[in-house]
């Protein structure tokens, strides 16, 4: 759950509005591990009236194991060769909500994936916030370190760059409600937000 006092709901959108393929329409969520994808892609797909898929929870279901125990046998690079071929898939549906492992921008093929298969929202949150909703999660295999905070920040450093090269939408939570999230991103990608920033509410850029 995202929680904070009640002004942290504010954030910031800034929509891209590029690269929707008039063939796919999906709504793809990327962010770190933490940055809420699940559990806002639920929220939105039925907003929106569509199919919720999350791309580490169908990896599971396919090989029929958990994602640590994928590492402990295949290494994080036969993890990955499973997302892309999951995102590769995904990419030809239309209406899907997806959401994404933290690492799937990592891949130049998987980036080009998602931006040609629709939407792409990137839930932005610091690595502070990310290490406080993630620090009592063991499924999460590259965060079992003796300094998980370290590790976020430098995978955030690593990652945050790809994220904002495939956003459509790039959304500030500042730890504000589910819902609030949901609405701000139904609202922008159903006007088709103009290139710019739209500042909503009181949020700032960082």
């Amino acid at each position: 759950m995202f929680k904070g006092p009640a002004h942290a709901g504010l954030c910031l959108l800034r929509c891209y509005n590029r690269r929707v393929s008039a063939r796919n329409n999906n709504i793809y969520l990327v962010g770190m591990p933490g940055a809420g994808k699940t559990s806002v892609g639920r929220q939105l797909a039925r907003r929106m009236q569509r199919k919720f898929i999350d791309a580490d929870h169908e990896i599971e279901a396919r090989t029929g194991v958990g994602i640590p125990l994928i590492f402990d046998i295949e290494g994080e690079q036969g993890f990955r060769d499973r997302e892309s071929k999951v995102i590769a898939e995904l990419a030809d549906e239309s209406d899907l909500v997806v959401a994404t492992g933290g690492g799937a921008v990592l891949r130049p093929e998987n980036r080009v994936a998602l931006t040609r298969g629709g939407t792409v929202v990137y839930l932005h949150a610091t690595p502070r916030l990310l290490f406080e909703r993630t620090r009592l999660d063991s499924n999460r295999p590259l965060l079992q370190v003796a300094d998980p905070l370290r590790k976020i920040e430098e995978l955030f450093r690593q990652r945050d760059p790809f994220y904002r090269e495939v956003a459509d939408i790039v959304i500030n939570s500042l730890g504000g409600s589910i819902s609030h999230l949901v609405k701000q991103i139904a609202g922008a990608v159903s006007t088709k937000a103009n290139a710019g920033i739209a500042v909503l509410g009181r949020g700032s850029r960082n």
